[in-house]
């Protein structure tokens, strides 16, 4: 099976999937997570982190065709790293993520939602150079059924998020979309609305849509059942296993 790369999203690092990496090791998997620059542990200068930066990340992770698999924000980094180099990928998932529309930014899809539940959660630097997610309200948007051994590890852990991605288009996403690509939605989802999960991922055949009755935040509430559906997605036959 393809070695699989987890891809955090906004303000998170690699730390987000300590639980999810042991339950698809038991199921057989190599699963591997990095933090992308500027995130987590990784000490790149937020002024200097791009999209292209992310893609050329997750491509260096990559060893043979990998699937990728992008949670939230992460949606973006891993179609521009399939975009550039399609052959290193098995496939991609979107875990509650933004499935991104050529030539659109993160932040204009996220403006296009039919609901706006992070409003007035994130707070700017004087700099304009990076956002941050208010702590008082992080716990109800993000992990309201999550153990609260991990809560409190988000509290700590939750970084300065680079904006200049979030304000980069991909202007080209074909050759992304010409792989094998799935979505698992997140039904019970408090930072971006269900119904606009449903909404990207109508563009996906009906068979490629998996859903988990969580939060947005799976990986802590319902690692196992992350893992299962993740492992299902990697025995499809259409996805890339040379």
């Amino acid at each position: 099976m393809p070695d699989i790369l987890l891809i955090h999203g906004a303000a998170h690092g690699a730390w987000c999937w300590h639980r999810t990496i042991p339950a698809l090791a038991a199921l057989g998997h190599t699963a591997r997570a990095i933090d992308l620059p500027g995130n987590g542990d990784d000490p790149t200068p937020a002024a200097e982190v791009t999209l292209d930066l992310y893609a050329e990340a997750i491509l260096k992770a990559t060893q043979g065709p990998t699937i990728l698999l992008g949670h939230s924000m992460g949606g973006f980094p891993i179609t521009a790293a399939a975009q550039r180099a399609p052959d290193r990928v098995a496939a991609l998932i979107y875990l509650c993520a933004y499935l991104p529309r050529p030539g659109q930014t993160l932040a204009q899809m996220r403006k296009a939602g039919p609901r706006q539940p992070l409003a007035g959660a994130f707070r700017i630097d004087d700099t304009r150079t990076t956002f941050t997610f208010d702590a008082d309200q992080s716990p109800a948007l993000f992990y309201h059924d999550c153990p609260p051994e991990d809560v409190a590890l988000a509290r700590t852990r939750l970084c300065p998020q680079p904006i200049r991605p979030q304000e980069t288009p991909i202007p080209d996403t074909s050759r992304a979309e010409a792989l094998p690509r799935f979505y698992i939605r997140c039904t019970n989802d408090r930072a971006i609305p269900p119904e606009y999960q449903e909404t990207m991922s109508a563009q996906l055949p009906p068979q490629n849509i998996l859903t988990l009755p969580t939060s947005h935040s799976p990986f802590f509430s319902a690692p196992e059942a992350l893992a299962r559906h993740i492992d299902t997605i990697s025995r499809r036959p259409t996805v890339n296993r040379t």
